[in-house]
């Protein structure tokens, strides 16, 4: 049940010459037939080892890091202090943790968001951080969520979208199956789950690596579930959340919006030439 609110790499590492391992001065060279003085003779010392490897799409080059405006100074700790306006301290109670993550919805289309978890409901949350807005905020009471999956993402074999990489798709509300009129909506909000994704700046600052983390968000929103149906139990349901590994589906074919709109980055406050949006 959601409810609206108010609107290094290191490449192969080359030592070079030194000189310790430079060929030896010809003057110095051993006479013909006689055993090198091992006196003279240059130590080639430990062969070098290869520094690690790291995967170089893991992290957006500086160049297109810069144009998202949540990276500004002061921009999230901004959104916060709106999304804490907003809430409801009867309903929601304290704010316990705030993620900066990727929302993919059922037709595959990337949206930015804040996800909030507090006592009682996580907040998935529309910011404008050109605008410095808070457009829109779903409410999910934690007590609701049926199942946290986490894994990689799929999609049917001849579906037009592409997607890759791991993801976490929260489920609420399990009795209720969504309406075949809001499966074939792309921007509809009556559906009983929802999947998360690592946002692209992940990496970019030190808070950013940790606020934009998939598996710690995953955790302490499992920890914050099994505490809400410690307090609030839900008659009829499981005690607590079922947290399972295995592949995400996303169940869409063509998804022409979608990837014109990923390939864009329509759903990221971006700075884009003269304009930003």
């Amino acid at each position: 049940m959601a409810m609206e609110l108010d609107k290094v790499e290191f490449p192969g590492w080359d030592p070079g010459e030194s000189d310790e391992t430079a060929a030896p001065d010809p003057g110095l060279a051993p006479v013909p037939g006689t055993a090198p003085d091992p006196k003279t003779t240059p130590d080639p010392g430990p062969a070098p080892v290869p520094g690690p490897a790291r995967d170089p799409g893991t992290v957006l080059p500086k160049s297109r890091l810069i144009r998202f405006f949540v990276l500004r100074p002061g921009t999230f700790e901004n959104a916060l202090t709106d999304i804490r306006a907003r809430m409801d301290p009867q309903v929601d109670g304290e704010l316990q943790s705030s993620w900066l993550v990727t929302e993919v919805d059922h037709w595959n289309q990337e949206g930015e968001r804040i996800a909030a978890i507090t006592e009682r409901s996580l907040l998935i949350c529309k910011y404008d951080f050109m605008m410095l807005s808070l457009q829109s905020c779903r409410r999910i009471p934690l007590n609701y969520i049926d199942s946290l999956v986490h894994g990689t993402l799929t999609l049917p074999p001849h579906s037009v979208s592409r997607r890759e990489g791991q993801g976490l798709r929260v489920h609420w509300d399990k009795l209720r199956e969504a309406p075949f009129t809001s499966r074939w909506n792309p921007w509809s909000n009556d559906i009983p789950y929802t999947t998360f994704i690592e946002h692209p700046v992940k990496g970019a600052t030190e808070m950013f690596t940790s606020k934009c983390q998939l598996e710690m968000f995953q955790a302490q929103l499992a920890a914050a579930v099994q505490r809400a149906y410690g307090v609030d139990p839900v008659p009829g349901r499981a005690n607590g959340a079922l947290i399972l590994n295995r592949p995400i589906v996303i169940d869409t074919y063509v998804g022409l919006i979608s990837l014109i709109s990923n390939q864009n980055k329509l759903g990221y406050s971006l700075a884009r030439g003269s304009v930003g949006f």
